[in-house]
């Protein structure tokens, strides 16, 4: 029979519960404010600066986004980055990283050498963009997903997953008469479904947030992601203008007020926190990744 836990032991979860509750209360904070804004008045939001419930709601923000085709246009782009991006990312990261977990494999030590040293060092950022220039690849899609199609890291940790899974199986299958292809499709890639989810979050997570990267390589404001349009509505409402590269709808002439720019942050970050909640459960496992069996 378990004995009751001691005075000292409940003191101590009730302090961490409401430590822990307070900190996650900080870190939502500031969404709250985000969301409020929004739907709250410019007049209000101007005045108070600081609200968690607008005493008078209105959708002139959101009617203001979705009366233009510039966001809509953004956020397809970045969803389309997103699905490819995240796709091409999990397909050659499984395909690099299964031949590396076997132990046959000739040169493996060298090739995980390689990838080790891209970890430590890179070629910069003037050489990466010569390289995207030189292939072609400017004003592309293609130079938002192929530069980093592969992340070593993650490329590391898939390894060794697959080395974790018993060799056994692939034994048998290879008895029954299967290739190294079709063991990776129908035992493998089974088998690591939650690393395979854990790393397709982090990766979709990477492309939408996609920023950086399509300043430097795309000039064409019609291909921009909705994180640099969320760029360019900051500049406008802090009156920094457009500049000569950019060209936006007649909508968006005018610089947007405080109101539509936290509107727009809102529907930026709603679609990523959707799918979440979907993935969220093989984050127990996927912190696990990669771990040594005792």
């Amino acid at each position: 029979m378990v004995q009751d836990r001691s005075w000292a032991s409940r003191l101590f979860d009730y302090v961490n519960v409401i430590l822990l509750g307070l900190f996650a209360l900080i870190t939502i904070i500031p969404f709250i404010y985000m969301v409020a804004g929004s739907f709250a008045t410019q007049k209000e939001l101007l005045e108070k600066g600081f609200i968690l419930f607008p005493t008078e709601f209105s959708l002139s923000a959101y009617e203001f986004i979705f009366s233009t085709s510039t966001l809509m246009r953004s956020m397809g782009v970045t969803i389309f980055i997103t699905v490819a991006g995240t796709l091409i990312n999990i397909v050659l990261t499984c395909l690099m990283a299964y031949p590396l977990a076997r132990k046959d494999l000739d040169y493996r030590k060298p090739i995980q050498i390689m990838v080790i040293f891209t970890m430590l060092f890179s070629g910069g950022m003037i050489p990466t963009f010569l390289v995207v220039k030189e292939l072609g690849l400017i004003d592309t899609y293609w130079s938002l997903l192929l530069p980093g199609a592969i992340s070593a890291f993650n490329l590391i940790i898939m390894r060794s997953f697959f080395q974790q899974l018993p060799d056994g199986l692939e034994e048998s299958a290879k008895i029954d008469g299967a290739s190294d292809p079709g063991i990776l499709m129908r035992i493998v890639i089974p088998l690591s479904l939650p690393a395979i989810a854990t790393f397709s979050l982090f990766y979709a997570v990477g492309h939408w947030n996609t920023f950086f990267s399509a300043i430097l390589y795309i000039n064409d404001s019609t291909k921009w992601p909705i994180q640099v349009l969320l760029r360019q509505i900051v500049i406008l409402s802090e009156g920094g203008g457009l500049g000569d590269s950019a060209s936006f709808d007649a909508s968006f002439i005018q610089p947007p007020e405080q109101t539509v720019k936290m509107a727009v942050i809102v529907v930026s970050t709603l679609p990523i926190l959707l799918v979440y909640p979907f993935l969220q459960k093989h984050f127990a496992k996927g912190v696990l990744l990669g771990s040594v069996k005792g």
